[in-house]
C-alpha cells in the first residue's frame, strides 16, 4: 500500500519502541524494517514494533520511496503519516 501510519516515541529522537504496522501490514516491508509481531495482553489485535527510534525508521522508509504527508500528537504519542508513489 502506497500509505504508512506510524506512531511513536514523543520526540523523532526518542528511544523505541517504535509501533511499525498492524497485523494486514507487508511482511517485506515489516521484515526490511526488523519488525517483531506482538499481541499485547488485553488487546484483541496483533502488531508489529521494532526497539529504534522513529528517526531511524522514517529514515529506512525514506529509502524506500516513503515520504512524510503529515504529523499528529495523540497524548504521548506522535503520528507520521507518509506515502508513497
Amino acid at each position: 500500500p502506497p500509505h504508512r501510519a506510524l506512531p511513536g516515541a514523543v520526540s523523532p529522537q526518542e528511544a523505541g519502541p517504535t509501533m511499525v504496522g498492524d497485523e494486514h501490514s507487508d511482511p517485506v516491508l515489516m521484515n526490511f524494517l526488523g519488525a517483531t509481531k506482538r499481541n499485547m495482553l488485553g488487546n484483541h489485535f496483533w502488531e508489529y514494533y521494532v526497539n529504534d527510534a522513529p528517526r531511524i525508521v522514517l529514515d529506512k522508509l525514506e529509502s524506500r520511496g516513503y515520504r512524510v504527508v503529515s504529523m499528529t500528537g495523540v497524548g504521548q504519542t506522535l503520528v507520521w503519516c507518509l506515502h508513497r508513489e
